[in-house]
């Protein structure tokens, strides 16, 4: 028995670790969109509605507009619900799940595999964004907590698990 949760174990940190490994490379999810497209100080901008803060950046363009997969991986959900509208989750490298929300259009199913040149959508204004210009929200949640990020913000806690997508962004 022991033999076997040391295998486990083994193999669990195995697959972390190449996780861990893949470059992550992220590119402009919004097909035409530069650092013009975005206010610069949304990421964990407080006061926002019921979110209580923005947990990602919105990147505006016109309705329509071709939404690729900022990162290679696998679509983990597709859905419309709720605050984000239609949505698409994709989990990439370093175990980042990459959330794309207010879609028009979601272009994509679960379970496939995409890369920065896969349409996973179009730019919309569905969810809460109903009353705003069409626009892509695009957060980055990690799987692996980053503890050291963790501050006295609303919901600072919280920042162990969300990263700034204009750091990363191309």
């Amino acid at each position: 028995m022991r033999r076997i949760l040391i295998i486990t174990l083994i193999t669990i940190l195995a697959i972390v670790g190449v996780g861990m490994l893949i470059p992550q490379n992220l590119k402009m999810p919004v097909v035409g969109a530069d650092s013009n497209s975005y206010n610069h100080e949304t990421f964990w901008y407080e006061g926002w509605g019921t979110s209580i803060v923005h947990k990602g950046i919105d990147v505006f363009a016109r309705r329509g507009t071709r939404v690729n997969s900022a990162t290679i991986g696998i679509v983990l959900l597709t859905a419309e619900y709720g605050k984000g509208g239609k949505f698409v989750v994709v989990l990439g490298p370093k175990w980042r799940l990459h959330y794309y929300a207010h879609l028009d259009e979601i272009k994509t199913k679960r379970f496939a595999l995409v890369n920065q040149n896969t349409e996973i959508g179009t730019v919309g204004n569905t969810g809460n964004a109903i009353t705003t210009p069409a626009h892509l929200h695009y957060g980055i949640g990690t799987l692996i907590p980053y503890p050291w990020r963790m501050d006295d913000a609303p919901l600072g806690h919280q920042k162990a698990f969300y990263l700034n997508p204009i750091d990363y962004l191309k």
